[in-house]
């Protein structure tokens, strides 16, 4: 229904969202020449990783490791004093780090010629949308982009708040204070990262995990290193345990921890709840534009993330998949290209995934998980860091690279690797996947000595039977 006075704007292309995924296809379609209206409910492009996800994460526990380090540094006969931590100082540093980022972004919205507005976009019909933001709008467009996005999910009957006692990641990002006491409720990688964060910065943290291990779905070896060092950062940890009962009381929050054998009260100052995201596809409207969902509330996609209605295409956490930023992007790109009218599809063969936990843990392609899963023959090699001279120099001996390798053709099929820096190294793994690289390929690459990329090469070099820094197997 029109509005008095309501104006009806056109766009060949509009964007809902405007996270990494959603702001990547906008400065991709414009690139091809199209006519982009960009939405959002926040002021500036950048969406949740920017603002309260991964940039604010790493930002501190960039901060984390160089407390650790300085701790370390002692062993190697240099002593720093105990860290003086000023968190107004440390918030202030992420609000730059974050909008240093958020102009960039800003300015290439505006060079590209992309129409960028703020407010919540509703679907009215498969071909209209109306925008509630400051001024009412209505938009006309000829193919439309869903990137809205996930949340955090909510512990069931405990909504986040309780005066900032019960935080999701984003109420931890704002870094409130250093709880004494810190329950992190899931084993996942957004509870172990910013755990860690808090740990570093001095709080006791205790870790309630319902399944019976951490990263439930990578490689226990990759897991192992993190595993070790958790026991002495984290006070206690939980496994095979729920969370009960929550009663919030003043500045403290009273839990039930509920495991096999009976229950244990706990009181903390403050609980973490990081047990998954959900998609945001209720409040879009999308039973007006007839997009289909799939069973669990993540709208349905085909390899060129077409949703059911074909000039309707949607990316990102709400469309499904792995939630991470990276896949988002290339999402967004495919779509855009699509809708220009080019041949392109969603075909990786590696999504790397990098957990920041110190020791770092990054893995792509298949896993010796997957593989034992799906009952695929494969070879395993593995190299210990304790023989890299790199990771002696820097005492981060606490590490491994192995790589999945198909005995028949030799090539490489997956990559893991777990220590410092494997955020970086993953990327020789996922290149080597891409091109279809033999074992034999990544071993005649010449690595630079000492370095830990050396510790890839030195891999596949084990499954030739000629590594240099590790006995021949018997």
């Amino acid at each position: 229904p029109m509005v008095m006075g309501e104006f009806t704007q056109e766009t060949d292309l509009l964007v809902i969202g405007a996270g990494p995924g959603g702001y990547a296809a906008a400065f991709r379609a414009a690139d091809l020449g199209m006519d982009v209206m960009l939405v959002d409910i926040a002021g500036r492009p950048g969406g949740v990783c920017l603002y309260r996800g991964c940039i604010p994460s790493k930002t501190y526990l960039h901060l984390a490791e160089v407390i650790h380090d300085a701790r370390r540094s002692a062993a190697m006969g240099v002593t720093f004093g105990e860290p003086q931590v000023d968190l107004e100082a440390l918030r202030a540093w992420k609000q730059k780090v974050v909008d240093r980022m958020a102009a960039g972004l800003v300015t290439l919205t505006d060079k590209r010629g992309i129409v960028y507005v703020q407010g919540r976009a509703v679907f009215e019909d498969d071909r209209h949308v109306r925008i509630k933001g400051r001024e009412a709008l209505r938009v006309k467009f000829r193919h439309a982009i869903i990137a809205a996005g996930s949340r955090a999910m909510a512990l069931p009957g405990v909504p986040f708040g309780r005066n900032g006692r019960i935080m999701s990641s984003t109420g931890a990002l704002n870094l409130p204070d250093i709880p004494t006491d810190l329950l992190v409720v899931g084993g996942g990688y957004v509870g172990l990262e910013l755990g860690m964060v808090y740990a570093a910065l001095g709080s006791r943290i205790t870790l309630v995990e319902r399944g019976g291990q951490l990263l439930p779905g990578v490689d226990r070896d990759l897991v192992a290193p993190l595993a070790k060092r958790l026991q002495t950062t984290f006070t206690a940890q939980h496994f095979n345990t729920r969370v009960g009962p929550v009663a919030a009381a003043g500045d403290r929050v009273g839990v039930m921890l509920e495991h096999e054998d009976g229950t244990t009260p706990l009181t903390v100052d403050r609980v973490l709840v990081a047990i998954g995201r959900q998609p945001n596809s209720g409040e879009l409207g999308l039973e007006n534009a007839g997009v289909r969902l799939d069973a669990d509330g993540h709208i349905a996609v085909d390899a060129h993330q077409r949703t059911s209605v074909p000039h309707i295409y949607a990316i990102g956490d709400i469309a499904g998949g792995v939630m991470l930023a990276h896949k988002a992007m290339v999402e967004g790109k495919i779509a855009a290209e699509v809708i220009a009218g080019r041949a392109s599809a969603f075909d990786a063969r590696a999504i790397p995934a990098v957990v920041y936990t110190d020791p770092q843990i990054a893995w792509a392609g298949l896993s010796e998980e997957d593989a034992r899963r799906q009952g695929i023959d494969v070879a395993v090699e593995r190299f210990p860091w304790k023989f890299s001279g790199r990771a002696a120099t820097t005492g981060t001996a606490q590490g491994l690279t192995k790589m999945i390798i198909d005995p028949g053709t030799q090539r490489v099929l997956g990559i893991g690797i777990t220590g410092r820096g494997a955020e970086g190294l993953i990327a020789e793994g996922v290149l080597a996947i891409e091109m279809g690289a033999l074992a034999e390929d990544v071993a005649l690459s010449i690595h630079a000595h000492p370095t830990l990329a050396e510790t890839e090469g030195e891999t596949a070099e084990i499954f030739l039977g000629a590594a240099t820094h590790i006995l021949p197997r018997g």
